[in-house]
């Protein structure tokens, strides 16, 4: 950790606000050409990841009783949100993973493109969706871990992600769009944290399955993680 005590921390989303915990390990987000420190992620673990997991359980039934019309007028505003803020959002993903004006440009579009993709469908809630916990590696920042979302919120499912520590801002001002869009508290929240944060979801009381979104052995190594806990990832 070489971020002073006076750099910004990145909190939680949980039921819907900014959640606070106390940690003593963080990560450092670091400017992705000049190295300096930016902000600072907490390191969570088990306790946290129940947190938000009963906070999704808990949004479940009125996320379902919302219909596939309610859900798509949530990711409308959302897309509109998100299309306001873009960039803003370019300029996080661009500090934070090194992307050009133009990968990072693209990177927010997909995410809008997702969302009125979303918008669009007519998915009705299957019987047995539940919380899904997803875990995302930095190669994409904001539309990989949210397309993935999407399956599951368009369904009536609620979710809780696990950015990437060094490249969380995106999905956290992400939270933030899809509040101020109406998205009720719970149906998506935020952990941060490194391998005790997987293994927290994964344990969970609650979490019906766990996905990872990234690239390369990602998928291999999060798995290796669960394996000593009888876990297994996702489909």
């Amino acid at each position: 950790m070489s971020g002073s005590q006076d750099t910004l921390v990145i909190p939680l989303w949980i039921d819907g606000h900014a959640y606070l915990t106390m940690t003593t390990q963080f990560c450092d987000v670091c400017h992705a050409v000049t190295g300096e420190v930016l902000r600072r992620t907490p390191l969570t673990g088990a306790d946290e990841a129940q947190v938000a997991v009963s906070a999704a359980q808990r949004a479940q039934a009125g996320w379902r009783a919302l219909g596939a019309a309610g859900r798509a007028r949530v990711f409308a505003a959302a897309a509109d949100g998100l299309t306001t803020y873009a960039d803003h959002f370019a300029g996080l993903i661009i500090e934070e993973n090194g992307f050009s004006p133009e990968a990072a440009s693209a990177e927010v579009a997909a995410s809008v493109a997702a969302l009125a993709a979303a918008a669009d469908a007519s998915a009705e809630f299957a019987a047995g969706a539940g919380v899904l916990a997803l875990v995302a590696d930095r190669h994409s920042p904001l539309a990989a871990p949210l397309q993935r979302a999407l399956v599951a919120l368009q369904t009536g499912a609620t979710v809780v992600i696990k950015p990437s520590p060094r490249a969380p801002s995106a999905l956290y001002a992400l939270a933030e769009v899809l509040g101020e869009a109406g998205l009720a508290g719970g149906v998506l929240n935020l952990v941060h944290g490194d391998d005790a944060a997987v293994v927290g979801l994964a344990t969970a009381e609650g979490v019906q399955a766990l996905v990872a979104v990234g690239q390369g052995d990602f998928a291999t190594r999060v798995g290796a993680l669960l394996a000593p806990h009888g876990k297994t990832l996702a489909a």
